[in-house]
């Protein structure tokens, strides 16, 4: 009497042929370029916290004692951007030892997972400074005549400058962050559920 046993071809086997997965594969290259891009994230936030935190400019009339001043710290939404996008910053440098260990181990779902949930946190703090710096500027160059707000960057032109380019890199820093969660969310291992 004999015995058989029907054992079914798994995914792993290709006609006869037994095919080995390569150590990592296009997960290491979604790590790496998750790994660049941080970097990219990092001179953009930091970039953009220290043109805001460095803007200023002063105009003198008649006198050397009666002068006009612009500087970040004279309007609170661009103190907070700069507290916001430094914090986004440090983040961002905290978090490429994650992304060196997502390098090593493409296939651990743990640190991406939680550089998900981080980067998310970030990525709103960041959107949210962003539009809050992009609206006072948007004020600075055009003004509100109904709120009797007067445009500045006619006489401050340097601060204005400056000002729209930290905001600029902050958007940069949000456009990142937005394809670092989609990086990570795509090389998570997805797991299927077969039912019998």
């Amino acid at each position: 009497m004999s015995t058989i046993i029907d054992v079914p071809e798994t995914s792993r086997l290709i006609g006869k042929e037994r095919t080995v997965p390569r150590p990592g594969g296009w997960k290491k290259g979604i790590a790496i370029m998750d790994f660049i891009l941080r970097l990219g994230a990092i001179a953009s936030a930091l970039g953009a916290a220290a043109t805001m935190a460095t803007s200023d400019e002063t105009l003198p009339f008649f006198t050397q004692f009666l002068q006009f001043e612009a500087s970040y710290d004279s309007f609170s939404t661009f103190q907070f951007f700069v507290i916001v996008m430094a914090f986004v910053g440090g983040y961002l440098v905290l978090s490429l030892p994650f992304s060196i260990v997502t390098i090593i181990r493409p296939h651990a779902a743990g640190p991406r997972l939680f550089l998900i949930i981080l980067d998310t946190v970030f990525l709103t703090l960041a959107t949210s400074s962003g539009a809050a710096g992009a609206a006072i500027v948007y004020l600075a160059h055009n003004g509100n005549q109904d709120s009797n707000w007067l445009a500045i960057c006619n006489q401050f032109g340097d601060f204005c400058q400056q000002i729209s380019g930290a905001v600029v890199a902050s958007f940069v820093a949000v456009v990142l962050l937005v394809l670092l969660i989609v990086l990570s969310a795509v090389a998570l291992p997805n797991h299927q559920i077969t039912h019998n």
